[in-house]
């Protein structure tokens, strides 16, 4: 995958570079937002990492600027600005998910990795498949390996965040935003108590369990 850092802060945008190639990504860098919107432009990238204060250009006005000459590739903003304003603000011109700083390097790798996978394909499919694990988006059933699996509407949700994530590690945090709506972490255990349900119902009887925690950094449901 080809992710395109726009970041101003060359130590951060450098460490940042080094952590994804080590990751088996392929990066480049620009380091104002003049240079990053340039690089978009001229580049085949995957992924946009892109800060929100930077001189020349903000990462608004890059992302923006993009959007209006039709560019769709995915833009992860990174901000110290987390309040809900800000986060509005970078949604609506056109980035697609938003971390603030400080941040877990694990979480921006995996929220990096989920993006790629969003990207528009041309045809939306009402059905996901993850190894003998069916969804039907429009029945809102469930089945695996033939068998129907019941699920509370919550549960449902919470696995169909893990079956568009599939084999890629998802983190509290994105589940929280993604399937909770929430943009803070409550201090509940309500993660743990729908995740030990859910695996109960997709794991429990068959010779494999789809549902990993990751120690450190999530969860996986793996194909």
């Amino acid at each position: 995958m080809r992710i395109l850092i726009i970041e101003d802060d060359t130590e951060a945008s450098a460490a940042m570079a080094k952590g994804l190639e080590d990751a088996g990504h392929e990066t480049a860098r620009a380091d104002d937002g003049l240079a990053g919107l340039n690089a978009a432009r001229d580049g085949k990238f995957d992924v946009l990492v892109v800060d929100r204060m930077m001189p020349k250009l903000n990462g608004v006005q890059v992302v923006e600027t993009l959007r209006r000459e039709g560019d769709q590739t995915p833009v992860l903003f990174l901000s110290a600005l987390g309040e809900v304003g800000d986060r509005v603000d970078g949604l609506k011109a056109g980035g697609d998910d938003y971390l603030v700083k400080p941040y877990a390097f694990a979480e921006l790798i995996a929220r990096v990795e989920a993006l790629s996978r969003r990207r528009e394909t041309g045809s939306v499919s009402t059905v996901l498949k993850v190894g003998d694990l069916e969804m039907d988006l429009i029945g809102r059933t469930v089945h695996r390996a033939g068998q129907e699996i019941d699920l509370q509407p919550r549960e449902f949700q919470l696995l169909e965040f893990l079956m568009r994530h599939a084999n890629q590690s998802v983190t509290r945090t994105m589940l929280l935003e993604k399937v909770w709506e929430y943009h803070f972490d409550p201090q509940t255990n309500v993660i743990d108590v729908h995740i030990s349900r859910l695996r109960s119902k997709i794991d429990k009887g068959f010779p494999r369990a789809m549902l990993q925690t990751v120690r450190g950094a999530g969860y996986r449901l793996e194909a």
